[in-house]
């Protein structure tokens, strides 16, 4: 696959990027060597080779679920700038 200078534009447009005429050309080699480079990539044998999460084989360490952190409303809302019954206070915005 190759990218050409006006799909180059469309890129930069779509990511809300200006890019100035001079930088076109040079903006153009890169992503054709990023996209030769995954191109590549395809050509790797994966068959049999089981998705992994890391390159060393863990295990999960799994805690408790339980909840450790209730009853405490009034240090949560200690520090807003105004509060009420335990709930933060804000200005209305929808009238």
């Amino acid at each position: 696959m190759s990218v050409d200078s006006d799909t180059v534009r469309r890129i930069a447009h779509l990511a809300r990027i200006r890019l100035e005429d001079e930088r076109i050309e040079p903006m153009r080699e890169e992503l054709n060597a990023i996209l030769a480079f995954v191109e590549q990539l395809n050509e790797v044998k994966t068959d049999g080779v089981e998705p992994m999460t890391s390159v060393v084989a863990t295990k999960m360490r799994l805690r408790a679920d339980a909840v450790t952190d209730g009853n405490i409303s009034e240090d949560v809302v200690a520090n807003a700038p105004a509060s009420e019954d335990g709930f933060f206070m804000v200005p209305r915005v929808v009238e």
